[in-house]
Formats: structure tokens, sequence, C-alpha cells
């Protein structure tokens, strides 16, 4: 599966710690996140994370991604007390994920849930999902 992962600033340290806690999970799955956060995770967890631009421009980056059907899960940590003009969109994650139907995680509470039921195999279905539209664009 392809997890796309963002932060705003007051919660990188809460998604480093979230990646160490369920290291043993994501380390069997391939990781995007922007940029400042993908580096973050590494230096902590020595995970493999392909890092998109810093900010609002590796939002658009993962909406893109996104939109073509290359992510499978998403968890935004937001700031919802504390958010900059140069920080990624919530709105517009939230609408691409909609669009697509992308399960997407904005807290700690859903991220874990997200995350436990990825092990159990209850997103696999996305892998027909991301199958069935690859078809559909060959036609």
């Amino acid at each position: 599966m392809n997890i796309g992962l963002i932060a705003h600033d007051n919660k990188k340290t809460l998604m480093q710690n979230l990646c160490v806690a369920y290291h043993h999970i994501l380390m069997k799955h391939n990781i995007l996140a922007t940029g400042t956060t993908g580096r973050r995770i590494e230096e902590v967890t020595n995970l493999p994370i392909h890092k998109l631009l810093t900010g609002s421009f590796g939002e658009q980056q993962l909406c893109a991604q996104i939109d073509n059907n290359n992510v499978d899960m998403v968890i935004f940590l937001r700031d919802p007390e504390n958010t900059k003009n140069t920080e990624p969109s919530l709105a517009n994650v939230l609408r691409h994920c909609d669009l697509n139907n992308i399960p997407c995680a904005t807290n700690l509470a859903t991220a874990e849930m997200l995350i436990l039921g990825l092990d159990r195999g209850d997103l696999d279905w996305r892998l027909m999902y991301r199958n069935d539209s690859k078809n559909d664009s060959n036609k």
C-alpha cells in the first residue's frame, strides 16, 4: 500500500512518534511524505520515505498522486489552532481524498485506526480498486 503523510509544523513530532510506534507496520508499505515531515520521520525511524516538496508544494504533489490513484490512505496530522499560509491545506487534501475514495485521518486517534486496519487487511480492497482503475485507463 502507498501511504501519504503530512503534518503541520506543530504536529511533526507527533507524526514522528506515530511512525516510531507503528514502524513494524509501516515498514511493509510505501510512504510518501511532504519534504520536512518525511525527513524528520526518516531521522527517527530509518524508514524509506519518498519525499515530496515541502509545505503547500508537497501538498499539491500529494494531491496529484491521489488523483492518479497512487495513494491508498493519507494521514494528515493538522494543527487546527495555528496554521500558516505556507502550510498544506487540509481542505484541499480532504477534497482530493473524498473525490477519489481515499481514507484520510486528521488526528492521532483516526491515524492509529487506519494503521491498525491496514495491518489487519481492512484496506486490501484498495489493491483491487487500484488495479481496476489501471485497467480502465488502458482501454
